[in-house]
């Protein structure tokens, strides 16, 4: 017959002592030099590749607009005003998107500065909501690339291009002449000709525009509505509105965290985001209509809907939060 024998004691964890982590000021400051440096260096790393594929990131940002105009029998082309601005932007878009990528290497090495001067539950507490943080930021932003720059867009060129020439003014009426002989017709194809001669003209159906060759070159012949309006989009001014509007919805789609803060250091209560939504939903309409870009129709639309949405489940990660610090609470 066997005996069993006890299992070894466990072993005690020790109390966290803050002492044995304390630091000199001067280890504080090489600590974050350290940090910085490493921060820095993966900034550079993502720069150089954002600048090495800048013509790539450009053609991203402006294939919202591209399609729009295409939708609209517009000539799908943007224009510089300025001799540099073209390259000032493809540098704009590198350093933006550097900073974008770089990001959450540069804020680790913040935290890791940051981290080493808070108690263990405080770090567990934060860490907790970064990547919920992150989602959300990235959810912004792919909500304006899809869903209301597309929206936005259309609505704009829809207004523009749909304004009709104004009667009267000493105008010819326009009159359509039956059985008109047209001497030009310009052959349509789904590209470019293999080898086209000089002055040959064509339109491209697969990218919406007319063409024509001179001097062995292809240059475009642009077109727009025939109404009152016909758009000469710039390129810097649609960049900083696509920048602009993903920034905008990018800290916009932060409201659940910000709930959760307010409910936890105890400035609000779980009772009072329940009880004033009629409140809290006006006040978000009229932030929605001065913060967001663009238009006040589509745009603030765009941002309310998903800020009422977020408002509600900011509430229920609050309470979810309170049951999860409850809990814990119960086991300490």
């Amino acid at each position: 017959m066997t005996t069993a024998t006890a299992p070894p004691p466990r072993k005690k964890e020790k109390p966290f002592d803050p002492d044995a982590y304390r630091m000199t000021i001067g280890e504080h400051l090489e600590e974050l030099r350290w940090r910085l440096i490493l921060g820095l260096i993966g900034l550079f790393a993502a720069l150089i590749g954002c600048m090495t594929f800048s013509e790539r990131m450009v053609t991203i940002f402006c294939a919202p607009l591209i399609r729009g105009l295409q939708k609209h029998n517009i000539t799908p082309q943007l224009h510089i005003l300025g001799l540099t601005e073209g390259f000032m932007t493809y540098l704009q878009i590198a350093v933006i998107c550097g900073f974008v990528i770089a990001g959450p290497w540069i804020l680790y090495q913040l935290w890791l500065f940051v981290a080493a001067g808070l108690y263990p539950h405080e770090r567990k507490t934060i860490t907790k909501y970064i990547p919920l943080s992150v989602t959300l930021l990235i959810a912004g932003v792919l909500f304006v690339y899809f869903a209301v720059l597309p929206l936005t867009i259309d609505f704009f060129l829809t207004f523009s291009s749909g304004l009709p020439l104004p009667s009267g003014f000493n105008q010819t009426p326009i009159i359509k002449v039956k059985d008109a002989a047209l001497p030009v017709k310009f052959p349509v194809f789904d590209g470019d000709p293999a080898s086209p001669p000089d002055g040959a003209v064509w339109f491209n159906a697969a990218q919406s525009r007319l063409k024509i060759k001179v001097r062995n070159a292809v240059r475009i012949l642009e077109f727009g509505s025939e109404n009152l309006i016909t758009p000469t989009l710039s390129l810097a001014d649609y960049i900083n509105l696509v920048l602009m509007f993903m920034l905008v919805f990018a800290l916009a789609f932060q409201l659940p965290l910000v709930q959760l803060a307010l409910v936890r250091v105890g400035l609000v209560e779980i009772t009072f985001l329940r009880k004033q939504r009629r409140l809290v939903w006006f006040i978000m309409a009229a932030v929605a209509a001065v913060i967001a870009p663009g238009d006040v129709v589509t745009s603030m639309l765009a941002l309310l809907v998903p800020l009422l949405f977020l408002y509600e489940f900011g509430i229920w990660l609050a309470q979810w939060g309170e049951k999860q610090r409850e809990k814990e609470g119960q086991a300490a």
